[in-house]
């Protein structure tokens, strides 16, 4: 697999990726509040938070890069 060679760079989102990205995190904070309301306490829920955490973050990438790295324009 070869990755796009601004792969690892900062990519300024575009004002639209911007406004869809606040979107993605006020659903992932209303979703990461339901599992901590919801679930006890313990090493599944840190499990659980930990990994939604890190996804919203991916969803973020997935917005702005395609597969390869190149840049959603």
């Amino acid at each position: 697999m070869s990755l796009h060679p601004n792969t690892f760079e900062y990519l300024k989102p575009t004002d639209e990726q911007i406004s869809d990205m606040a979107v993605l995190r006020a659903a992932a904070k209303t979703y990461a509040e339901a599992l901590d309301n919801l679930l006890p306490e313990g090493p599944d829920k840190t499990y659980v938070l930990r990994k939604h955490r890190e996804n919203a973050m991916w969803a973020n990438v997935a917005l702005i890069r395609q597969p390869d790295g190149t840049p959603r324009t």
